[in-house]
């Protein structure tokens, strides 16, 4: 039997795993931290995750938070009362990667549609292609159910999500001065 210890980095508390833990540094799924928060700079969003709905989601966006993926990664695009984008590391919209590999599966959940403001969703290029970009709903949204996963909403801070929302873009909703995650980590 093989068993690691998993170091939150941001509570130095002690996760031990057994021998279903993932050489490549797959926290088991017993491991559901019920928030993450996104340090920007123009303030703090906290996001609840909806871990019953989308199990393989919600431990990818924990995860790369938790290794500080996200920390410096821009809002690289806005787009005024529909959404804002972020997650990925080279800033154009094209990169980033997933705890699986490059991209996994959906886990679209008939119950959960794009019904307001706050919602939190995994941007994707088509089906099963969910890497580590996501976006934040500025609205309702409805021609997004059943094609982009949802797997959490804003539990405080839709304030400054909105703030993000009235910055300058240029035409290709590309923030004019750089927003940034400043710092991505687990809470509880």
């Amino acid at each position: 039997m093989t068993s690691a210890v998993y170091q939150n980095n941001n509570n130095n508390s002690l996760v031990h795993l057994n021998n279903n833990a993932s050489i490549s540094g797959i926290p088991p799924d017993d491991w559901q931290p019920p928030f993450v928060t996104l340090e920007t700079t123009l303030g703090k969003i906290v996001v609840e995750l909806y871990w019953q709905h989308a199990p393989k989601t919600c431990r990818n966006f924990a995860e790369l938070a938790r290794r500080g993926y996200y920390n410096g990664c821009k809002f690289h695009r806005i787009v005024k009362e529909f959404i804002i984008q972020a997650g990925d590391p080279t800033g154009t919209g094209r990169g980033g990667a997933s705890i699986y590999g490059k991209y996994f599966d959906d886990e679209i959940h008939p119950q959960l549609k794009h019904t307001g403001a706050g919602i939190l969703s995994m941007a994707n290029a088509g089906a099963n292609t969910n890497g580590s970009q996501f976006f934040i709903t500025l609205a309702p949204l409805q021609a997004l159910d059943n094609i982009h996963t949802i797997f959490g909403r804003i539990y405080s801070g839709m304030g400054i999500a909105q703030k993000i929302s009235f910055v300058e873009t240029s035409d290709n909703d590309r923030p004019v001065e750089d927003v940034k995650i400043t710092k991505a980590y687990i809470t509880q």
